[in-house]
C-alpha cells in the first residue's frame, strides 16, 4: 500500500461570506434588500511578507519650511530603516516643478539613501498632480511581480500649481489603480484639502491620515509601513453578477461601474489580522413565489500565500414569500448593524457639509454629532466614536473639525475591521 502523502494545496489568503440581510423577500411588489461581503484574511501566511515597491512622494513647497520638514526627513529614515533589500523604493519631491531624488532601487546602501533625504530643502508652490503622476512612474518601472505597490503620499496644503482640479487629480490615480498601484493619503496641518486627500485614498484603494502636529509625522509613516508589511492579498475586484428583474442600487461608500447584468468595484488591499467589507443594495421586482439565485458575487485578487491570481465566489439566494410576517420576522441583525454605520456615516457627511456652508450653526452641529456618536457607540464603533466626540470638543473650543471628521467619514465607509466579529 502506497502510504505517499499529496500535500495539499496552500490554503488562499482570504475567505468570503456573503450575509443576507433577511433570507426572504417579498414576491407580490417589488421591494429592497441588503448583502453584506465579508471577506477575511487567514493565517496561512506565517511570518513571511511580500516585498514592497514603494514611492514616497513628498510635498516641499514654501509652507513646509522648517519643523514639518525636518519631521518629514525623520520620517523617511525610519522608512528606509525598516525595508530590506528585497524592498524597493524611489523618492519624488513636487513643490513648482518635481524632482526624481531617488529613482525605483532595491533598499541595499541605507546610507546613500538617507543622504539623498537629508538634502531635500523647501520650494515654492504644490504640483500636486505631477508629483502623483511621477511617484506612479517609478513604481510603474519595477515589473518584478509579487510587490506590493503603494505610494505614500504627503502634503500640507491645497494644489497651487499644474492641473488642480478634483476630478483631474482623483481620475488619475483611479487609472494607477487600475495598474495595480495603491496611494496612502497622508495629510498635514490645516490647509491641505480633506476631500482632495480623502477622494485620492478611496479612488485608489489607500489609507487616509490626518496628521495634526509634525512631531507626529514618524510615527503615522512607521504604521503605515508595518501595515503595508502584513498584506496577504491585493488588487481585489468585487465583481456582482446580477439575475433577471435584480438592480444594484449602490455599494455604500464606494464607486461601482455598473453594466447592463453586472457591477464592479475595486476594495483595498487586505492586511493579516483584518477583514475588508462592501455593503451592497439590491432591488427586486416581483416575481412568483420560490427560491431564486438573485446575485453571485465574485472576487478576484493577487494572493500572497499561492502566490498566484486567485478567485473566491459565491451565490446570493432568496425566497420570495407573499407573506409580508416571514418577511419582517427574519431580519438579520448583523446586517441591520452595518446599515446603521452606513447611515451614520451618511450623517456625518451632512454635518460636515453643513458646517462648511454655514447652514448648520455650531449648536446644532453638536447635536447631530451627538447622535452619531451615540449611533457608533451602540454599534461597537469605538475609536470612530471617540473622532467624534474629539471633533465635538473642537466645535465647543472653536476649532475647525471638517478634517478629523472627513477621516471618520473615510474609515467608516472601508468596513474595515479586526478579523474577529
Amino acid at each position: 500500500m502506497d502510504k505517499t502523502q499529496i500535500a495539499s494545496p496552500p490554503q488562499k489568503a482570504l475567505t468570503l461570506e456573503c450575509v443576507l440581510g433577511n433570507r426572504y423577500a417579498m414576491a407580490t411588489r417589488s421591494s429592497r434588500e441588503h448583502v453584506l461581503v465579508s471577506l477575511r484574511a487567514t493565517d496561512a501566511l506565517g511570518g513571511a511578507r511580500m516585498p514592497l515597491n514603494l514611492c514616497l512622494i513628498i510635498d516641499r513647497s514654501g509652507s513646509m519650511e522648517g519643523e514639518p520638514l525636518d519631521y518629514v526627513k525623520r520620517a523617511c529614515s525610519y522608512v528606509v530603516d525598516l525595508l530590506e533589500p528585497s524592498d524597493v523604493l524611489s523618492i519624488v519631491t513636487f513643490e513648482e516643478k518635481v524632482d526624481v531624488v531617488m529613482p525605483a532601487r532595491r533598499v541595499v546602501n541605507k546610507a546613500l539613501i538617507k543622504e539623498h533625504i537629508n538634502r531635500l530643502a523647501p520650494g515654492n508652490t504644490t504640483n500636486l498632480y505631477d508629483g502623483i503622476a511621477a511617484g506612479a512612474s517609478q513604481i510603474a518601472s519595477v515589473r518584478s511581480p509579487g510587490y506590493v505597490n503603494r505610494a505614500l503620499l504627503f502634503t500640507d496644503g491645497d494644489p497651487t500649481e499644474g492641473v488642480k482640479d478634483f476630478q483631474s487629480i482623483v481620475g488619475l490615480v483611479a487609472e494607477q489603480k487600475s495598474r495595480g498601484i495603491t496611494v496612502t493619503a497622508l495629510g498635514f496641518g490645516g490647509e491641505y484639502n480633506e476631500e482632495l486627500l480623502a477622494g485620492i485614498a478611496k479612488r485608489a484603494g489607500g489609507n487616509y491620515y490626518y496628521i495634526t502636529r509634525p512631531e507626529l509625522i514618524p510615527e503615522v509613516f512607521r504604521s503605515e509601513l508595518q501595515t503595508l508589511m502584513t498584506v496577504v492579498a491585493r488588487n481585489l475586484r468585487l465583481r456582482v453578477n446580477l439575475s433577471r428583474w435584480v438592480e444594484l442600487r449602490q455599494v455604500y461608500g464606494r464607486l461601482p461601474t455598473f453594466s447592463n447584468r453586472f457591477s464592479e468595484v475595486t476594495l483595498p488591499d487586505v492586511e493579516r489580522g483584518s477583514a475588508e467589507s462592501a455593503l451592497l443594495e439590491l432591488h427586486f421586482g416581483p416575481r412568483p413565489a420560490g427560491i431564486y439565485r438573485v446575485a453571485r458575487v465574485e472576487v478576484a485578487y493577487d494572493d500572497s500565500v499561492t502566490g498566484k491570481q486567485e478567485s473566491l465566489a459565491e451565490d446570493v439566494v432568496l425566497e420570495f414569500t407573499p407573506d409580508e410576517s416571514v418577511v419582517s420576522a427574519n431580519v438579520n441583525e448583523r446586517v441591520q448593524r452595518e446599515i446603521e454605520v452606513a447611515l451614520a456615516s451618511r450623517n456625518l457627511e451632512r454635518t460636515v457639509m453643513g458646517m462648511r456652508t454655514q447652514q448648520i450653526a455650531p449648536a446644532a452641529a453638536v447635536h447631530e454629532l451627538e447622535k452619531t456618536k451615540a449611533l457608533l457607540l451602540e454599534q461597537g464603533k469605538v475609536v470612530q466614536a471617540q473622532d467624534v466626540q474629539e471633533a465635538i470638543d473642537s466645535i465647543q473650543r472653536g476649532a475647525a473639525v471638517e478634517k478629523t471628521l472627513v477621516g471618520t467619514i473615510y474609515n467608516l465607509d472601508r468596513g474595515k475591521g479586526a478579523g474577529e466579529q
